[in-house]
């Protein structure tokens, strides 16, 4: 009898450590995810432009394709690399970070110039005139894959760079929970804001409530403007998040003097108002590094598209007559 109760002692304290490690699991699970705030609303708000032009009934087959080719991304590919960086080279963790924030700062002051300097994308335009509708879901689905690739590699890496040092096994679990819930929340998002306007115009038509009906019809309404709000505030958070990384980035290399100048100004404003000092210096902080990643996104925009944009075609062009 005493065997039985040290074994069911044993099973019990097993079951405990069991239950202890899913929740550091997680916790270290929704740390990261939300350290990954800002790329999400931003992956969140790339998407919905790779249905437009598309029938209706194709809408959601296309967000399920690349929501599928996203948690590929994220798990087959970016999870084993960031676990082996983590185990082998963690030095390297930090430089990437900044790489991938200073593409952040180009994408988000790209788009900045692009809404002051508007003009027509003749070659999308084309494309839905001279090519079959399945060949363009093809290359629409690639290429929004392969923009994902590079969004999850930011998340992945940012979300391993918020899980504790733990056991090789509890962080593959908590960055896998994180990246596919990420994944799901992204995705999810995207669906239905795709889909709302449809909510919106079946609710006018077919509720039997004037309410309901002109809820719907206020929906149908306030899509175009939601989708606008929702580029504005992914382009706010690309340059936000890629500025603070690249800040971060920099102190990591010895260079402190922008990242002290910024903290100092926004714990003066925190001080000006008492009453709401820490939401004032959070959002002061946040408006410089997104000012700064604006800056650096300008000044990186020459230097790609002029300089690696070019050479990286004509890379790809020599492998591709070699091959």
């Amino acid at each position: 009898m005493s065997g039985l109760l040290a074994l069911l002692d044993d099973v019990a304290a097993i079951a405990k450590v069991a239950a202890t490690s899913l929740d550091d699991i997680a916790g270290a699970a929704a740390k990261a995810g939300t350290k990954v705030a800002g790329v999400v609303i931003d992956d969140a708000a790339v998407t919905p432009k790779y249905v437009q032009g598309f029938q209706a009934n194709r809408e959601l087959p296309i967000i399920g394709r690349i929501a599928l080719g996203s948690l590929k991304n994220k798990l087959i590919i970016l999870l084993p690399a960031a676990l082996l960086l983590s185990a082998f080279l963690p030095q390297a963790i930090t430089p990437i970070l900044a790489l991938g924030g200073a593409y952040l700062c180009f994408e988000g002051a790209e788009k900045v110039f692009h809404a002051l300097l508007p003009h027509a994308d003749h070659e999308v335009e084309a494309d839905f005139d001279v090519k079959d509708p399945a060949h363009l879901e093809e290359e629409k689905v690639a290429g929004a894959i392969k923009t994902d690739f590079i969004l999850s590699a930011e998340i992945m890496t940012i979300a391993l760079s918020a899980i504790p040092e733990s056991g090789f096994l509890m962080e593959a679990a908590a960055l896998a929970i994180a990246g596919a819930g990420i994944t799901l929340v992204v995705y999810g998002s995207v669906a239905l804001i795709v889909k709302m306007d449809d909510i919106g115009l079946f609710l006018a038509r077919n509720a039997r409530l004037g309410a309901t009906r002109a809820f719907g019809r206020g929906l149908v309404v306030a899509m175009p403007r939601l989708m606008t709000a929702l580029s504005t505030i992914g382009t706010a958070a690309m340059l936000w998040v890629g500025g603070s990384i690249v800040i971060h980035g920099l102190e990591y290399a010895g260079l402190a003097v922008i990242g002290h100048v910024i903290h100092d100004w926004a714990a003066l404003a925190g001080h000006a108002v008492p009453a709401a000092a820490g939401a004032v210096e959070w959002l002061v902080k946040a408006v410089l590094d997104g000012i700064f990643g604006l800056a650096l996104g300008l000044v990186l925009i020459p230097a790609v598209t002029r300089g690696i944009a070019p050479a990286w075609s004509r890379l790809r062009g020599l492998f591709a007559r070699r091959a």
